[in-house]
């Protein structure tokens, strides 16, 4: 039994995708109860764009997943079979629809909803009735239409700590205002993020981060010790005082990175607006940059296991690309142990681990080239790889959050100039500047040079390919020529 609940009609519309009719045409004729819940509702109600929406059963969630998907043509598989969840993927002209449905939680939906979250993600529409009415019984559509984020009930948070952090980025990303008893909640709950899984903290920090403007729920998150609960060396920052204005600290100086590097990557994309690019640090990037911007996009759209957008890792390597200065010993292998660290500990995969480390590693290496030539490029590349594009963007960042209202505009012409030298290399010269095709290999150099298996063939190999690159070997010929000719030297 699903339990007598009231369906009304709200204060204003819900907005629901063309698809969802198709997938109330694809129930199977049964006395089930199937429900529309949680954030789709809420997003339905916002008028918000989504990808994904849930949904509450009373019956077997798994086997109603696999008719859906038969019957629509769609992608099926078990999400979680111990607590009946299955997940459907439904191609529309909108983009991929994800459907996740599971059992309700509770005998009735009310309690399902009432085992929720907040109150903004505690509301239903039955999916076998009118789309136009909403079953709302802990009013989560007042504290939508008030601005308020509130706890369904007194252990909401305490049951599950990740809702706390889930608090923070919530208020930022719906302009919500965390009511008193449950922001309460949150403060209580932060010294139990530890205890939640890898997985779990990482997804919700990825989430955080992915939001237009992270530095907002950085802030708020920081306030309430959430970030030195989760990354404990940026809450020493503070003690650092770095750049020219002693009253900076290295945590201010991060808050800024991670504030330049978001309206950075707001101006590269598709949906800039005129003010993206108003003042004269974004509008002059986005002019020397604007011939790789389709490049660029596709950069930042890149997706990691488990759809984990490129851009929050970004995100996340201008949060943590200080934490080597906190302590005596801080230096660049600090920072690359401590923020390999975190990657681990937060469940990354290898090659996420990798780009993540790299682009830290290598920030400011722009900067430290000795000038512009072909052969400072190829080496760049060569030492950076694939997070080159991340050491590009994220050193423009560190340098406009160096620099805040005192940017000088000839100095940052000068940086811009070289990211977009970089950039050129990469994304239109890749054959010949940065990866050379292979003229020879070590068998060629061990035979005509009659050398033995060493160190000496892969050092002859790099020269010759740092040659091509400068344009002073062109052919396998002249390739030979010139290892023999190193070789005499």
């Amino acid at each position: 039994m699903t339990g007598v609940v009231t369906a009304r009609i709200p204060r204003r519309p819900l907005l629901w995708p063309d698809m969802l009719a198709d997938v109330r045409e694809a129930l199977p004729d049964s006395a089930e109860a199937v429900y529309i819940v949680g954030g789709a509702v809420r997003d339905a109600w916002l008028h918000r764009p989504f990808q994904d929406i849930d949904l509450g059963v009373s019956g077997n969630a798994v086997r109603l997943a696999r008719e859906i998907a038969n019957r629509l043509h769609g992608d099926f598989f078990v999400l979680d079979a111990e607590r009946d969840v299955g997940r459907v993927l439904l191609d529309t002209p909108e983009g991929r629809l994800i459907l996740d449905v599971a059992h309700l939680r509770g005998e009735t939906l009310e309690a399902d909803l009432r085992d929720r979250d907040f109150t903004v993600n505690a509301m239903a529409v039955d999916l076998r009735g009118d789309f136009a009415l909403l079953i709302d019984p802990l009013g989560g559509e007042t504290d939508l239409t008030e601005k308020r984020l509130r706890r369904c009930s007194p252990d909401s948070l305490t049951s599950d700590p990740i809702r706390a952090m889930r608090a923070v980025r919530q208020s930022i990303q719906f302009g919500l205002r965390i009511e008193a008893e449950t922001l309460a909640d949150v403060r209580k709950s932060v010294s139990a993020l530890v205890e939640v899984s890898p997985e779990r903290l990482r997804d919700e920090v990825f989430k955080l981060l992915s939001l237009p403007r992270p530095a907002a729920a950085l802030r708020v998150a920081d306030q309430l010790g959430m970030l030195s609960s989760v990354f404990p060396e940026l809450g020493r920052l503070r003690e650092v005082e770095i750049g020219p204005r002693p009253a900076k600290n290295a945590w201010s100086h991060t808050l800024d990175v991670v504030e330049a590097l978001s309206g950075m990557l707001a101006v590269i994309g598709y949906g800039r607006t005129d003010n993206a690019a108003a003042s004269f640090g974004l509008g002059m990037m986005a002019i020397q940059l604007d011939r790789f911007r389709p490049q660029l996009v596709r950069h930042i759209e890149q997706v990691w296991p488990n759809d984990r957008p490129h851009r929050a890792l970004l995100m996340l390597a201008g949060l943590l690309h200080e934490v080597g200065r906190v302590g005596e010993s801080g230096s660049e292998a600090t920072t690359v142990r401590v923020v390999d660290g975190y990657a681990v500990a937060l469940r990354l995969s290898n090659s996420e681990r990798e780009r993540l480390v790299a682009a830290v590693r290598w920030l400011d290496a722009p900067l430290r080239m000795l000038d512009d030539s072909p052969r400072s490029i190829y080496r760049f590349w060569r030492q950076t790889g694939e997070a080159g594009v991340d050491v590009c963007l994220l050193t423009l960042a560190d340098q406009m959050a160096g620099l805040g209202s005192d940017l000088d505009q000839d100095g940052w012409l000068q940086v811009v100039d070289r990211m977009r030298g970089l950039l050129e290399a990469y994304f239109l010269h890749f054959d010949t500047v940065v990866s050379p095709p292979t003229l020879v290999d070590g068998g060629d150099i061990m035979r005509h040079l009659r050398l033995k298996p060493g160190r000496v063939i892969g050092e002859l190999l790099e020269s010759i390919r740092e040659a091509q690159a400068v344009g002073e070997v062109r052919t396998a010929e002249e390739a030979l020529r010139f290892a023999a000719h190193l070789l005499e030297g």
